[in-house]
C-alpha cells in the first residue's frame, strides 16, 4: 500500500499560509500535519488555536495534530474544535496516558502517541490496542530540518511487530528527516505515514515531491 503523506505546516511560509494550504490541498497529500509547541515541553513555540482555525478554513485534507506541549489534556476539547481530525500527544508528558487516549477518543478524533528519540516503544505495550497512530520522532522534537536518526528503522520494525502482537490497528507516523533517500526503508520497516516538513516547503515544486514520496513504496 502507498504510505500517507502528511506535510508538516510547520515548515510553510506563514506570510502566506493560504495559499500553501491550497498547495496541498492540491497535491497528493493525505494530511497536514500541525505542530503544536509550548516553549516548555520542547524549547520552541510554534502557534497555538488561531492559527490552527485558520488552516482550518482553507484545509480540504485531514489535520493532523502533534501536540508538544505539557498538560496535554487541558486543551484536548479546544484543539478538537480548531479542526483537529487526529491529535497525539506525548507519552513523556502524559501523567496518565490511558485517561488522555480515552479523552481523545471522546471527542471524536482518532487518538495517537507521540515517542521521543529515547522513548522505548515497548512502553506502549499496555496500551497499544487502544491507539490510532503512534508518531515515532525521528529527530528531536521542537525544531524543523534536523538530521535523520538512523536507529529510527529499528525502533519501527520494533513497533510493527508490537502492533501485530497485540492485534492493533494503530498506524505508524515517521516525523522528522523524511526524505526520499530514507522513505522506502521506513515503509519497509513498517511505516505507514511520513511527516515531511522542510523537504516539501523548500523543494523547488512541492507538489512534484509530494507526488513522489507517495510512491516511494513502488
Amino acid at each position: 500500500m502507498r504510505p500517507l503523506i502528511a506535510p508538516s505546516v510547520l515548515a510553510s511560509d506563514f506570510a502566506n499560509l493560504q495559499s500553501e494550504v491550497e498547495m496541498l490541498n492540491k497535491s497528493q497529500a493525505d494530511w497536514l500535519h500541525i505542530d503544536i509547541m509550548d516553549g516548555r515541553f520542547v524549547p520552541n513555540i510554534s502557534f497555538g488555536f488561531p492559527v490552527m482555525q485558520a488552516i482550518k478554513k482553507h484545509a480540504q485534507k485531514p489535520m493532523d495534530v502533534h501536540l508538544m506541549i505539557v498538560e496535554p489534556e487541558l486543551y484536548i476539547e479546544q484543539f478538537r474544535a480548531a479542526g483537529a481530525d487526529v491529535i497525539s500527544v506525548h507519552i513523556e508528558a502524559c501523567n496518565h496516558l490511558h485517561r488522555t487516549i480515552q479523552q481523545i477518543k471522546a471527542t471524536g478524533a482518532k487518538a495517537g502517541v507521540a515517542v521521543n528519540p529515547h522513548t522505548s516503544v515497548n512502553l506502549l505495550d499496555d496500551i497499544i490496542a487502544d491507539l490510532d497512530l503512534v508518531c515515532i520522532m525521528s529527530v528531536n522534537p521542537g525544531f524543523g530540518g534536523q538530521k535523520f536518526i538512523e536507529n529510527t528503522y529499528r525502533k519501527t520494525e520494533a513497533l510493527k511487530n508490537l502492533i501485530i502482537q497485540r492485534n492493533s490497528q494503530s498506524l505508524i507516523e515517521i516525523d522528522g528527516g523524511v526524505n526520499q533517500q530514507n522513505a522506502p526503508k521506513l515503509l519497509q520497516s513498517g511505516a505507514d505515514v511520513l511527516v515531511a516538513g522542510s523537504f516539501v516547503f523548500t523543494a523547488e515544486d512541492p507538489i512534484a515531491t509530494i507526488a513522489n514520496l507517495k510512491q516511494s513504496s513502488n
